[in-house]
């Protein structure tokens, strides 16, 4: 999101904080996700609910209209407000409540005092399905609809994760909006990590990190960053030795593979 949209998208996320105080957060974000899995499938009413060239109370109206009935009051008046503000384009206003219903869901764990659980759930996950083509294929396949694969993810997460990384990754499975499913399981741990004010760093190393080496790290990373840093640690042997650090688009390799491959590629150059 870019200009008015983003603006638009902070202060909806305002509004959503005075909101979820109020209430349970993990049902409100149950409900959101049913607003956005409407509009994704209505292309008509989710482009006359953020059309600029229409006054916002009107939109707001509509919103209200149809919502009504369909889900909580405080849901339909929450959207009422969403599709008051302005949207650049009508895809910015279904992001916009897609994260707006991870952030409630996140909330809600939160509350329970188990974010940090959510977090690092989501991160495993994701790096599990990596690991198994054959489960990864059973829940991105498109010719298999959406109830078996939630029936699948309920017996292999209920009792094993938290609420919340069930509901997640439940959505990310069934409605991947055009991603795939790791990229959305990352989008739902950045959106986790972003309600405690902190980034996520990747890192990768032959060896688990002792709790010491990873309080070290997470200090080191925290003071350059300027922000606290949630720490997700990723053992794979093929790094030899060192660590690498990925925070979004940026990457700290000190991996003695990373060296390996630098020397090859100055001999390749030389010869």
């Amino acid at each position: 999101m870019i200009g008015a949209s983003r603006a638009s998208f902070v202060e909806a996320r305002e509004r959503l904080e005075a909101v979820l105080s109020a209430g349970d957060p993990a049902a409100f974000g149950d409900e959101l996700f049913a607003v956005l899995h409407l509009l994704d499938r209505e292309h008509v009413l989710r482009r006359a609910l953020s059309d600029p060239a229409q006054p916002a109370e009107r939109r707001a109206e509509l919103a209200t209209a149809v919502l009504d009935g369909k889900v909580s009051p405080a849901v339909r008046d929450f959207v009422a407000e969403v599709v008051r503000l302005r949207w650049a384009r009508s895809i910015e206003l279904t992001d916009a409540v897609e994260e707006l219903a991870v952030t409630a869901v996140a909330a809600g764990a939160e509350q329970q005092g188990r974010i940090d659980d959510l977090e690092d759930e989501l991160f495993r996950f994701g790096r599990i399905v990596e690991a198994q083509p054959e489960l990864r294929g059973a829940l991105v396949d498109r010719r298999v609809p959406g109830e078996p694969k939630a029936e699948l993810l309920t017996t292999l997460l209920e009792g094993k994760t938290t609420a919340a990384t069930l509901r997640l990754v439940t959505e990310a499975v069934t409605h991947p909006r055009g991603r795939s499913l790791e990229r959305a399981l990352e989008t739902y741990g950045r959106i986790a990590a972003e309600r405690r004010d902190r980034v996520v760093a990747v890192v990768r190393t032959a060896v688990e990190l002792d709790d010491q080496r990873r309080t070290r790290l997470q200090a080191a990373l925290s003071a350059q960053y300027g922000r606290d840093v949630h720490l997700n640690i990723e053992v794979d042997p093929t790094v030899l030795g060192g660590i690498s650090v990925q925070i979004g688009d940026e990457e700290i390799d000190g991996t003695i593979a990373r060296r390996l491959e630098d020397v090859r590629r100055r001999i390749e150059r030389a010869s």
